[in-house]
């Protein structure tokens, strides 16, 4: 429930991301809004190409060329970022904002150790000396778990392993002890192990620095073990938002519901797993009414014709006519 009497640390209100073609223009993320207070891992779950990198990407602001905010608003303690001017926003991106992606190697300069990507960082964002930013390095290498940190500090990238090189990502993500992480996709090329040595590292992050973190992902498993709530996304929009304990327990979008019966779970007696039928639509797609009608069981006449905002249903908020108080549902 939102009942909040403080700030937010992130708050994204009605958040548009277009695409302008010679076709016309697509948008991919389409009027999303929510929050994540400071010390709570908000996960943003759904398929692939549903605007949950894009989200992080616009929040960021490092979207690709043409991308564009159309619209909406981003907060970060207050002050708005969506509309700074790139050097404001480059500062504000190391100082209070990290960034941990999906494949390290993208964030990890291989002519370079460690160490001289990790002391850089330090002192880009504050005002430690060169013997006082190789501590803190050696210092945040061993809070994410690296082994031997003082000696391991002098390695090139290539000397690490995939999962110890996710490691090093996040400690330069927590370089000036930035108010938000944005993790996308942090565990996808890690084996299962490794996943949740990362997660756990994560979640020490969250609750030792008391940042929040946006965790970007389409596994629900990891959204289970890491997030205290989430929203899934599909086709651009928030179709379902809340506790993550509830909505994996009790998911009320019938999208939800599916991507929960699609998880192998242990003891099930099931010889094949649930799917859901049919493809996410293209950006090129206009679909009128709700984008998931044409794969939904349970699709109403209206559900073809007419969007539905966010509704209260339990703790949970869901997009979908079947919770609707006019009785459509």
């Amino acid at each position: 429930m939102d009942t909040r009497d403080h700030q937010p640390l992130l708050k994204v209100e009605a958040l548009t991301v277009e695409f302008p073609t010679r076709h016309g223009t697509l948008t991919a993320v389409d009027g999303i809004s929510f929050h994540i207070d400071a010390g709570e891992v908000l996960g943003i779950v759904g398929e692939s190409g549903a605007g949950k990198s894009l989200t992080g990407a616009a929040v960021i602001g490092l979207l690709d060329p043409p991308g564009r905010i159309a619209g909406g608003r981003v907060f970060l303690e207050g002050q708005r970022i969506d509309n700074l001017a790139y050097e404001s926003m480059r500062r504000i991106r190391g100082a209070k904002i990290g960034m941990v992606f999906q494949d390290p190697l993208t964030s990890l300069n291989p002519l370079y150790t460690i160490g001289q990507q990790l002391v850089e960082t330090i002192r880009t964002h504050t005002s430690l000396g060169p013997a006082a930013a190789r501590k803190r390095a050696i210092e945040l290498l061993h809070e994410v778990g690296i082994a031997a940190p003082a000696q391991r500090i002098d390695d090139y990238p290539h000397r690490f392993s995939g999962g110890m090189r996710q490691r090093v990502v996040i400690a330069l993500a927590l370089c000036a002890n930035p108010r938000l992480v944005i993790a996308d996709e942090p565990t996808t090329a890690l084996d299962v192990s490794i996943q949740a040595q990362i997660i756990g590292v994560l979640k020490r992050m969250c609750r030792d620095h008391g940042a929040a973190i946006m965790l970007i992902t389409h596994d629900m498993g990891v959204i289970a073990e890491t997030a205290d709530r989430v929203a899934v996304i599909y086709a651009g929009r928030i179709i379902e938002i809340g506790p993550v304990a509830g909505i994996i327990g009790n998911p009320r979008h019938p999208y939800t519901s599916g991507l929960m019966h699609c998880i192998p779970r242990i003891g099930d007696a099931r010889e094949r797993l649930a799917q859901i039928d049919g493809a996410m639509p293209r950006l090129t797609e206009q679909l009128p009414g709700c984008s998931f009608h044409p794969r939904c069981p349970r699709a109403l006449a209206c559900c073809r014709t007419e969007q539905v905002g966010l509704i209260a249903a339990g703790q949970s908020r869901v997009a979908c006519w079947l919770y609707a108080p006019n009785g459509n549902g």
